[in-house]
């Protein structure tokens, strides 16, 4: 089930045995019954409950309260005000348009853009509906980097331009020796609408020809670029988990502005001390909540979690939605815990009808353990749930209850397929694993806790689950199980898609897990299609939609090549976290 992290490969059978993990034993009665919910058999025999024996925190509270910071305070603030006028200076002064977009692309990948959104979208408007430049016309890199800019802040612009440097049908072998080129195009295909078979073409024919570039490229920078294309494109990335990396690149470049590198250098710093500062009032709030003591079984993965709020959206102004956000992936993993591993079927059937109710009088039979789960849930909710009322004058209540009734609606249908030994097909996993995976409940968090006005439509139009939604949250669930660990069905999941596509076609895993990335490729085109089609009537905002897909982008990054970032702390884990989160960069 993995809510908003993990699962795992292997069985292609229609049916299965669960799985035997490390046992923990428990004489206690299970449960009577509460007035009005659904009876449970009294038991005093044994029960047998799984561990997964996740690894410890890597991260205690004392070492996140140590962190300290040099980027804070009014001289820091004056110098970062005055290289942020100065950069801008410089952007207003060019005027070539092949030097603007490449000034913008710098920006974005140096994690500055968010200081010049009103310049970069009247640069690109006029771009857009300016003359077109004739010495783009054999320029690869030149019409790939406008093509992809272009549609990623939301202005259509045709894939003919890339008929120029194709014959009969196929890209010419001329622009083989354009490394920059090949790579500018590989990025743009990134951004395909779904139908566009020159772009299908455009990404098949760079990807094989960067392969072969990665042997032979002697401009090592240019060949690290490659490789972390190939790794994942700019489209799934988030320009904040690699600004870091970015700088030290762009250090190196022949085009390098003084001023711009310094402003990338002291923002990444400041934005980490606010980042730090964030932490410590998390790491406060988990502590004092005690779940992590009191439920040890289940993940304790703070920083982890916060991470993934970061990544869905890192500008200082949504502090208040990284504080809630992180709340509800960590409680979020827990919960999930709770119906993967530890609850017995009978304790999760009685749970999840007093989740349905939301009564608090309801829980009082629960085991103490799910008492603890259900109050905590109740609590941010209700917290929340002021928080937006105080400041929006509009009641979520109703909405939030909703998607945690669906979520939990979905844990028990997985539970169910675990202890009945039951192998879903591809189609039914999906159509449940895009609900418990946590997607809508992040999507509905992220639009109520940065949406500067909150309308009724969009949160009814959130609630109705329409395309554009539904097929991020696929994206998600499919990319969470690409990148999760065997250790899953070690501890007792439900098959991932991997090998639900495994038993209905009786391919390999490795055939499985090529067609799980084709499909997460035709999920993207088909929403590049819905963000520009006229018919969807949707309501969200550009910019909104862009925080929702950076879910999708934050799931690329921590699951990429194969790798559970969430579950699994580990030393890459760390190393990343840390240079994200601890580590400065020296000015």
């Amino acid at each position: 089930m993995a809510a908003i992290f993990p699962i795992s490969p292997l069985i292609n059978f229609r049916r299965f045995t669960p799985c035997k993990l490390k046992a923990v034993t428990a004489c206690k009665s299970v449960i009577k019954s509460v007035t009005g919910i659904t009876k449970v058999p009294v038991t005093t025999e044994p029960i047998v409950r799984r561990s997964a024996n996740y690894k410890p925190c890597l991260w205690d509270d004392n070492f996140l309260q140590s962190l300290k910071t040099e980027y804070m305070g009014e001289a820091i603030d004056a110098r970062a005000s005055a290289l942020r006028e100065e950069v801008r200076m410089i952007f207003n002064n060019v005027v070539e348009p092949l030097d603007q977009l490449e000034l913008i692309d710098q920006l974005q990948r140096l994690g500055l853009d968010y200081h010049f959104h009103d310049e970069i979208n009247r640069t690109l408007k006029n771009i857009h509906t300016g003359q077109k430049n004739e010495t783009w016309e054999k320029d690869l890199h030149a019409t790939a980097l406008e093509f992809r800019l272009l549609r990623q802040h939301g202005h259509y612009i045709s894939p003919e331009g890339f008929k120029r440097f194709t014959e009969n049908g196929s890209f010419n072998k001329g622009i083989r020796a354009d490394v920059q080129g090949l790579l500018s195009l590989y990025e743009a295909s990134y951004f395909s609408i779904d139908g566009e078979s020159l772009m299908d073409e455009a990404w098949s024919f760079t990807s094989n020809l960067l392969k072969d570039c990665l042997e032979n490229t002697v401009d090592l920078d240019l060949q690290m670029q490659v490789r972390n294309a190939l790794e994942l494109p700019l489209q799934w990335r988030i320009p904040r988990f690699d600004a870091k990396w970015y700088i030290n690149l762009y250090q190196k470049s022949g085009d390098m502005i003084p001023a711009i590198l310094a402003f990338a250098k002291l923002d990444f710093n400041v934005r980490q001390g606010l980042n730090q500062e964030e932490l410590k009032d998390l790491s406060r709030w988990w502590s004092r909540l005690g779940m992590g003591e009191k439920l040890p079984f289940a993940r304790d993965r703070l920083v982890a979690s916060f991470f993934w709020s970061l990544g869905i959206t890192g500008e200082p102004h949504h502090r208040y939605f990284r504080e809630v956000l992180t709340k509800i992936i960590e409680l979020i993993g827990v919960y999930d815990d709770v119906y993967d591993v530890y609850g017995t079927l009978d304790e999760l059937e009685l749970f999840t009808d007093v989740v349905q109710r939301w009564d608090i009088n309801a829980m009082k039979e629960l085991p103490d353990y799910m008492k603890l789960c259900f109050l905590s849930l109740i609590n941010v909710v209700h917290e929340t749930t002021y928080d937006i009322l105080k400041d929006h004058n509009i009641d979520t209540f109703p909405h939030q209850k909703k998607w945690f009734n669906d979520l939990f609606e979905r844990y028990i249908v997985e539970a169910r397929w675990y202890n009945s030994g039951y192998q879903p097909t591809l189609e039914e996993y999906l159509k449940n694993g895009f609900v418990s995976i946590g997607g809508p409940v992040v999507v509905l968090y992220s639009y109520i806790c940065t949406a500067d006005q909150i309308k009724k439509e969009d949160l009814e139009f959130i609630e109705d689950l329409p395309d554009i939604v539904r097929l991020a949250c696929e994206i998600f669930r499919l990319s969470d199980d690409y990148g999760t660990s065997s250790a899953e069905l070690k501890r007792g999941d439900v098959p991932s898609s991997i090998q639900c596509y495994m038993s209905d076609t009786g391919v390999s895993e490795e055939v499985s897990r090529e067609h799980m990335m084709n499909l997460i490729r035709k999920k993207w085109a088909q929403i590049n299609k819905l963000r520009f089609s006229k018919e969807n009537n949707n309501p969200l905002s550009w910019s909104f939609v862009d925080i929702m897909l950076n879910l999708i982008r934050a799931g690329h990054c921590l699951y990429n090549a194969g790798d559970d970032g969430f579950s699994v702390e580990d030393v890459v884990a760390k190393d990343t976290l840390v240079s994200l989160l601890v580590e400065p960069i020296p000015l």
